[in-house]
């Protein structure tokens, strides 16, 4: 993608490197919210009575807001895999070339985020609405949420309670070399997807969601949520629309996406996690479903043809 020299977006904040302490804005020096960290690799097992409670509030949270499987968090944390989520090991400390690369990145999403601002800017303008930018948060680890505490172990995510997007740099390592879906357009894929689910907050359709999915069933509440993921999937595909028309793809551009699409669907995180598929627990689609709905959006720029939710009644 060519992304050098243009706008980066000042709706960003940088956590990195912050050993799990964050400060709020406003919140007067010497004033923290230190964030507890878990023992060693082998996940929970080190982890005292408070640790726990702490975490069953935290996966609570995460469940009933950002849809993340609390199950998923266990098998994650534990160094396993769940299907739908992507696991992020203990860290090592990263080298000056590694962090030099880092700030690179930290430039490269920060003008994706600056060209979806653009595009979706323009998309609410013709329907007479104002389109109310998302904030990109990246971190190290762990940090504070206004969806209960942020682990790295979940992927990024999007948080409508702060209208915020987490993204710790590690997972674009990870998508590269475990996941074989490397390169820059497959990092704005992600990137974009999470603008997606900021889309779809503005638009009422995430919080119809979360209400509707109280009454549901587990399975459901997958369903439905799959049918929540492949829109914004498709909404990622609208802004590679955009991009595309402002001449800023690359060739293999929109293929590093489908690869990145095609990595993290349900059927083969769990092939890749347990040896076997199970359909029922799905809860972002099909790698082929995910292919499918970023290229229907790509290739119209049509919102209007994102409709993955047609008679669920959000």
């Amino acid at each position: 993608m060519r992304w050098e020299n243009r706008r980066q977006s000042d709706n960003f904040e940088d956590r990195r490197g912050s050993g799990g302490i964050f400060r709020p804005a406003g919140l007067p020096r010497g004033g923290r919210i230190r964030i507890p960290r878990g023992g060693s690799s082998g996940g929970m097992k080190r982890a005292g009575g408070g640790s726990i409670i702490l975490f069953v509030v935290v996966a609570a949270l995460l469940w009933a807001v950002a849809g993340i499987n609390p199950l998923q968090l266990i098998e994650i944390l534990a160094g396993g895999g769940g299907g739908g989520t992507v696991t992020t090991q203990q860290q090592a400390p990263r080298t000056p070339e590694q962090q030099a690369a880092d700030d690179e990145t930290v430039g490269f999403v920060r003008v994706v985020l600056a060209e979806t601002e653009d595009t979706w800017g323009r998309i609410f303008q013709n329907a007479s609405a104002t389109y109310d930018p998302p904030t990109l948060v990246t971190y190290s680890g762990a940090t504070p949420t206004g969806c209960g505490f942020g682990s790295a172990a979940a992927g990024p995510f999007y948080c409508p309670n702060d209208r915020k997007i987490y993204v710790d740099l590690s997972f674009f390592d990870m998508l590269a070399q475990r996941f074989q879906a490397p390169g820059d357009f497959a990092q704005a894929y992600v990137l974009a997807h999470e603008v997606g689910h900021h889309v779809q907050n503005e638009t009422g359709t995430l919080g119809r969601y979360h209400q509707a999915r109280q009454r549901l069933s587990e399975g459901e509440a997958n369903a439905l949520s799959v049918r929540v993921e492949l829109q914004a999937d498709c909404y990622a595909g609208i802004w590679a629309h955009s991009a595309g028309n402002l001449g800023l793809l690359e060739e293999g551009d929109i293929q590093e996406a489908m690869d990145a699409a095609s990595a993290v669907g349900d059927d083969t995180m769990q092939r890749r996690s347990q040896g076997y598929v199970v359909p029922e627990s799905f809860n972002h689609g099909t790698s082929e479903q995910r292919m499918r709905w970023f290229q229907s959006g790509y290739r119209s720029g049509d919102p209007a043809d994102c409709d993955t939710l047609e008679g669920t009644g959000l």
